[in-house]
């Protein structure tokens, strides 16, 4: 396996706060990998020093063996990293079609029948020419998803991207997802929705207090007593 995504005894401090404490990580060419744990376990500042929002206070992330640690956000984009944010940031008066547009337009892709080829694959054919505004919740995220998709990354970044779906949108999210997968892309997924988790993951890491408590595959991690003590609230 191609190892696309590597952290190295990574830390991070705020003051004198430690929020993560020491985390060896990686994820291979391929994996839908979803980043699960309570409240406070550290997940969206783990997300933020992988994606270059936040530096490290000690350690290393690594993207296909080239430290990245210090790296900006809008270079590591350029290298093959892409990124969907929690909450949706379309442009309310533009429509699909010219989100999509703009975004083929950052790829240098001007192939011919892109941005139909991105119309039919996140179910946006039918509101193609509808202005962000006017799309519900679940379709703006797909268009979000859209749009990096069609940067053609190496690595796909999704925060909490079922966030405020219904059940049928949330379920749908997820066929989707496992669709870009089957296409040969490898995403990493933060997220607090297990029935989710459950339908996507190929692999779960579990955080909790800022260190990496549990990894591997679903089943595995779900029979743990260790992971169902801090994450589902359940004792042995």
């Amino acid at each position: 396996m191609t190892v696309l995504l590597e952290t190295r005894a990574l830390k991070k401090h705020f003051g004198g706060v430690q929020v993560i404490n020491g985390i060896d990580f990686q994820i291979d060419a391929g994996e839908i990998r979803c980043v699960i744990g309570p409240n406070g376990a550290g997940k969206s500042t783990f997300f933020k020093l992988i994606t270059g929002e936040h530096r490290p206070s000690e350690g290393s992330v690594h993207f296909l063996g080239q430290d990245m640690s210090h790296v900006l956000p809008h270079e590591r984009i350029r290298m093959g990293m892409s990124i969907k944010f929690q909450i949706p940031g379309v442009f309310p008066d533009l429509s699909v079609r010219q989100h999509l547009q703009l975004s083929l337009h950052r790829a240098k892709d001007d192939r011919p029948g892109s941005i139909e080829e991105l119309l039919q694959r996140f179910l946006l054919e039918q509101e193609e020419h509808v202005l962000a505004r006017n799309l519900s919740h679940g379709k703006k995220q797909w268009l979000e998803i859209a749009m990096a998709v069609s940067l053609r990354p190496k690595l796909l970044f999704l925060d909490e991207p079922v966030a405020g779906m219904s059940i049928e949108e949330t379920h749908a999210t997820g066929e989707l997802i496992k669709r870009l997968s089957a296409s040969g892309l490898t995403m990493m997924v933060v997220e607090h929705d297990m029935t989710f988790v459950k339908q996507i993951a190929t692999r779960v890491t579990v955080l909790h207090g800022g260190r990496l408590l549990a990894d591997g595959p679903l089943e595995e991690i779900l029979a743990r007593d260790d992971v169902a003590e801090v994450y589902l609230g359940k004792k042995s």
